[in-house]
């Protein structure tokens, strides 16, 4: 595991053991930062990435999202979406309320950083939709795949911050976020 700190966040990043290196530990700490403080999560913090393959990723879909089969990417936030600033990405309940609970006023100890969640990406799977054309925001892109890692991790850390894209509305948001801080 490598720790990386930018901008006031601790990330965690972990390659899995036989996981090809496709771009930089650093770079990807970047790339989280950048969507970190373009959310407003609040810092000091952590989060965690995990670089992983298509075995693992199957589980956790299976284990937590109840689907079959392995997905790019998983985002295991630990806070609220209320603790991030509102903004059109921001997920919400059936009635449009916010679906988390406040937690200001959690004190944590002196010296200790929230951690806001985790991400894990298939690497496996970002080199195979990059290949066959099924990368991008749109699914049919054709690129490098260190350029459908970073959009992966980007777009995971998004979730993390309460970003979403369910609705069209939250889609529109989240799509453009994730083109600004990939250009």
């Amino acid at each position: 595991m490598s720790t990386h700190y930018v901008d006031g966040w601790r990330i965690d990043v972990e390659r899995r053991e036989g996981v090809p290196r496709l771009v930089p530990a650093s770079v990807l700490a970047r790339a989280i930062a950048a969507a970190l403080a373009a959310t407003g999560a609040p810092t000091p913090a952590s989060i965690g990435l995990i670089l992983s393959d298509d075995a693992e990723l199957a589980e956790l879909n299976a284990e937590h999202m109840g689907k079959d089969g392995p997905t790019d990417v998983l985002s295991f936030p630990l806070l609220a979406p209320a603790e991030y600033p509102d903004h059109p990405g921001k997920h919400t309940g059936a009635q449009g309320e916010d679906t988390g609970t406040d937690l200001d006023g959690f004190a944590l100890p002196p010296g200790t950083r929230a951690h806001l969640g985790d991400i894990v990406v298939s690497v496996e799977r970002a080199i195979d939709q990059a290949e066959a054309g099924r990368g991008g925001q749109t699914s049919d892109v054709r690129w490098d795949a260190r350029d459908e890692l970073r959009l992966l991790v980007t777009h995971g850390t998004l979730h993390v911050c309460g970003w979403d894209h369910a609705e069209p509305a939250e889609e529109t948001a989240m799509r453009d976020l994730e083109r600004r801080l990939l250009a």
